[in-house]
């Protein structure tokens, strides 16, 4: 919708108003029908509220006057959120509540006396104005905790047009600042956002048929004709480009608003700049970087690598006009990279969470082009995968600001923080990212002057940045098989430190849920015995082999085999859960069943024999399991008189059909069955017990959820605990994915 309509929409609820109005004969002196809010400023939405007040002067009683006016305004269908105040309740509701304020700065003449709403107008805009050195610190906060609550608009999966940073809301807020005449913005940038995400709102009031400002995954696809863009990866771009650039004016607006607060009231009038000298070329001035008298930024190739390096670790903002001048005067760096340059690239990567702003500086004035050229590959690139909560790029400046916190654990930091910016650089192919990122991110540090060793390394953590994380949480670490495959990658123990830092900065940036501490504890777990093997020279599966834990078991247990003991110990990411009885096939599958009636999810199990006692030790999320409960569960399901089966192998719509690989390279000891299906409860028992009716034994199991997509990992031997022949693997893959199938109802 062009704002041509919204104003025919607004002129046409106005009118309606005004109507009513005239038609009840209201008075024309000291009473007015106002607009404020959204309808304030004429931004009526499809689906949005006429949101009015009757105002009037202190003394008159409009109790049936509103009542018949709301009548006629509701009886049109219109939607209505009105209210009935004096002029001196309206001022003093203002003063009592910022959110009233805010809306009243809007307030808009519909009907009845003019002077009236003139009158309010004034106040307010005076009030505020007058009172804005002590409203705008809480104005702040209210900003940023709505900001912590719906994220920004640029990045998050599902962005809320109106609430989230960047979108109207912030828009809105900016008009309040200027308003105070402390700060002053680039209005035609702002108005021309604002109206193209008011466009963007109409179409997805369309869309959903009501008022809700979330675009959804799905609606990306439908919006595209109606704004006239290509397709659901244009909208996307579209209007996320919208909100980072209304993110970026809305933070420095902010910044300079804090800086003007601050402010001594002695140096309030002063005009000359307080320019204090930082760096060669550069000063601070009102709280931002800034070129400083003198400089030559024509004659100086790194002066604006050296402002960002600078802004970044100072925790200040690089002023925009700077930015762009430097890119205009800066000359070309020579190719590859002298050594200075570098080193500030990585002082910019290395300054933790302050590199943000700078960054979306050198993004909004097109200078990081200058300094990245690929950046534009993944710029506002949606992520695949829903663990994700940010835009590759945004996820890629996450992971750097990861990574920072991490250097002091390897020896190479400029080569970590290197790969933090480039590991995603792929994903801007359709093919696999870290195989296509790989010759992206050498020339990269080859042009950014790292030697040929250095180019390597680059580009080893690039190619490998997921091998860690997805071998320690889909493969048994204690297999000499998964040692052996890191071994095979990775070069050596500096090598693998730097992936150890990559790999947990990529997790933390992607989500909470991509690096809990049981996530962590089995990347260093197998980092650790890579690391071991490394120092050893080991390379035979008898070097790498593990011995099975011992555990003590209860004496009542040994002398009667056949019951069954469990045991939980409660952390704070969840739950491990030990279960011991007599050995049997088909156990696994019987304490599978139990955690699958539960309803309690399983990330890991392990299994081993001490005789006669087979042990199995589960880790699950959950917090507050009863092991009375679960023992009761486990024996009513080995006595069969819970029929588990029944209740877990009944079909489900599901969207991924199963799919269940040999995985013959991740073992030499066992056979592993790789499974993807739709992530659901009873996965873990179904396998176990295809398994066993077929005589084999499950050594182990890892179940990893990627979204809405379970991998689980089984490691499968035979009932003595030799390896299956090559045909009994088949059979037992073949076996497992009929069960599966049954289960599943594929959706259209």
């Amino acid at each position: 919708m062009t704002a041509e309509e919204r104003q025919r929409r607004t002129a046409a609820a106005d009118e309606l108003c005004a109507t009513a109005y005239a038609d009840l004969g209201g008075p024309e002196t000291g009473v007015a029908l106002v607009a404020v809010g959204g309808y304030g400023r004429g931004e009526l939405a499809p689906h949005s509220d006429l949101d009015v007040v009757l105002v009037h002067d202190a003394g008159l009683e409009l109790g049936e006057l509103a009542e018949k006016l709301w009548y006629p305004l509701w009886d049109s269908g219109a939607k209505l959120d009105h209210s009935v105040r004096s002029l001196d309740e309206c001022i003093a509701a203002g003063e009592a509540d910022l959110r009233v304020a805010l809306g009243m700065l809007d307030a808009r003449h519909l009907a009845g006396d003019p002077n009236l709403t003139l009158r309010l107008r004034t106040h307010m805009l005076g009030s505020w104005r007058r009172e804005a050195r002590q409203k705008l610190p809480g104005f702040h906060e209210l900003v940023r905790s709505r900001h912590a609550i719906t994220g920004e608009l640029a990045h998050v999966s599902v962005p809320d047009l109106k609430e989230a940073e960047g979108g109207l809301r912030d828009a809105t807020a900016l008009k309040a600042l200027v308003a105070t005449w402390l700060v002053d913005v680039p209005h035609v940038d702002v108005e021309r956002c604002r109206q193209a995400l008011l466009d963007t709102r109409d179409v997805a009031h369309d869309i959903a048929g009501r008022a809700s400002d979330r675009i959804t995954p799905e609606m990306w696809g439908q919006m595209a004709g109606p704004l006239g863009l290509e397709d659901a990866r244009a909208v996307q771009v579209h209007v996320r480009d919208l909100g980072r650039r209304l993110t970026h004016i809305s933070r420095l607006t902010w910044h300079r608003v804090d800086q003007v607060i601050a402010r001594p009231a002695s140096l309030r009038g002063a005009r000359k700049p307080d320019l204090v000298g930082i760096a060669p070329g550069l000063a601070v001035s009102s709280g931002e970087v800034v070129l400083a008298q003198g400089a030559k930024p024509e004659s100086d190739p790194f002066l604006l690598l050296r402002a960002a390096a600078e802004a970044a670790e100072r925790a200040l903002p690089l002023s925009p006009a700077t930015a762009a001048r430097l890119l205009r005067a800066c000359p070309e760096l020579p190719t590859p990279w002298p050594a200075q340059a570098r080193h500030l690239l990585v002082r910019l990567l290395s300054a933790g969470r302050p590199m943000l702003p700078v960054w979306e500086t050198l993004e909004e004035t097109r200078a990081l082009q200058r300094i990245l050229p690929e950046w534009d590959l993944i710029r506002s690139l949606p992520h695949a995968s829903v663990i994700h909560r940010f835009t590759v790029d945004r996820h890629v400046v996450e992971t750097c600001i990861e990574a920072s916190e991490l250097i002091r654990r390897v020896a190479r930091p400029d080569v970590l923080m290197v790969a933090a910016l480039l590991h995603d650089i792929g994903k801007c192919e359709l093919g696999d990212h870290s195989v296509e990122g790989e010759p992206i991110a050498r020339a990269v540090a080859e042009r950014i002057g790292f030697t040929p060793d250095e180019v390597d390394l680059v580009g080893m953590l690039v190619r490998w940045h997921l091998l860690l994380s997805e071998t320690a949480t889909t493969r048994d670490p204690d297999d000499p098989a998964t040692v052996q495959l890191l071994l095979e990658h990775v070069p050596n123990p500096e090598a693998l430190s730097l992936l150890v830092a990559l790999t947990e900065a990529d997790a933390r940036a992607a989500s909470p849920q991509a690096w809990t501490k049981w996530r962590a504890s089995l990347v260093r777990h197998l980092a650790q015995r890579t690391y071991a093997a490394m120092l050893t020279g080991a390379s035979d599966t008898e070097a790498l082999t593990v011995d099975e834990p011992v555990v003590e078991v209860p004496a009542e247990l040994l002398e009667d085999p056949s019951r069954v003991h469990v045991e939980v110990e409660h952390h704070a990411e969840g739950a491990s859960v030990t279960v011991m009885s007599g050995d049997r096939v088909g156990l696994l599958a019987d304490a599978a069943a139990m955690f699958a009636v539960q309803k309690t999810s399983v990330n890991a199990a392990k299994v081993w024999t001490q005789d006669p006692i087979g042990i199995s030790v589960w880790e699950t999320d959950e917090q507050h399991l009863d092991p009375a409960v679960l023992r009761t569960r486990l024996e009513s399901i080995a006595d069969g008189r819970l029929d588990a089966r029944s209740r877990l192998v009944r079909p489900r719509p599901g969207r991924l059909e199963p799919t269940v690989r040999v995985r013959p390279e991740a073992s030499e000891s066992a056979t592993v069955l790789e499974i993807r299906m739709d992530d659901r409860p009873g996965v873990v028992y179904l396998v176990c017990a295809t398994l066993a009716s077929l005589g084999f034994s499950v050594r182990s199991a890892h179940v990893s959820t990627l979204g809405p997509q379970a991998v689980d990992v089984f490691y499968v031997i035979e009932a003595d605990g030799s390896l299956p022949a090559e045909e009994r693997a088949e059979a037992a893959a073949y076996a497992v994915r009929e069960a599966l199938v049954r289960t599943v109802t594929l959706e259209p």
